[in-house]
């Protein structure tokens, strides 16, 4: 087996893998961060890679936090009997995944996310790290196997839900 297929075969079970003290304590030292942050190396190096990134300029990677449970719609304005209220339990049509992807794809304008992967949840919280891309770097223009993501017509691509299938 290679290197990536290990790493890979730890983050199966990772409280298990990298010791239950040492996992909560990186559970902790995640939420003191900011919800949308900038990291110089991806946690999950075997995901990553294969999602896309490269360890090359032009290649950014955010991690993100949104918080778990069920969301709260705005409340109505006429009056409702409770039953029909419809305001908690409230399922919307985007999963968390794709909302850490747009609330981190709003933070840096300029890049455009490859795509993301899960890094860690609690019982509050879930993370995941979005792999962004700079179209306007050199490195990323004459890459043939990403500079399709240079063009006009996959501007704003996490928007429109094409980040992730």
């Amino acid at each position: 087996m290679g290197l990536y297929k290990y790493i890979s075969k730890l983050w199966k079970q990772p409280k298990a893998n990298f010791g239950k003290l040492e996992w909560r304590d990186k559970l902790a030292a995640l939420r003191k961060e900011p919800a949308v942050i900038r990291v110089e190396k991806p946690m999950r190096l075997d995901r990553a890679r294969s999602l896309g990134y490269k360890a090359k300029q032009g290649f950014v990677i955010v991690r993100s936090r949104v918080k778990k449970g069920m969301r709260k719609r705005p409340a109505v304005r006429g009056g409702r009997r409770p039953k029909r209220y419809g305001r908690v339990r409230f399922t919307p049509g985007k999963g968390k995944q794709r909302i850490c992807e747009e609330r981190a794809a709003k933070k840096y304008p300029n890049l455009e996310v490859l795509n993301s992967y899960w890094v860690g949840d609690d019982s509050k919280h879930v993370w995941y790290e979005v792999i962004f891309v700079d179209p306007a770097a050199p490195t990323i223009r004459a890459d043939k196997k990403i500079n399709w993501i240079c063009f006009n017509k996959h501007k704003r691509r996490v928007y429109r839900g094409l980040v992730h299938k």
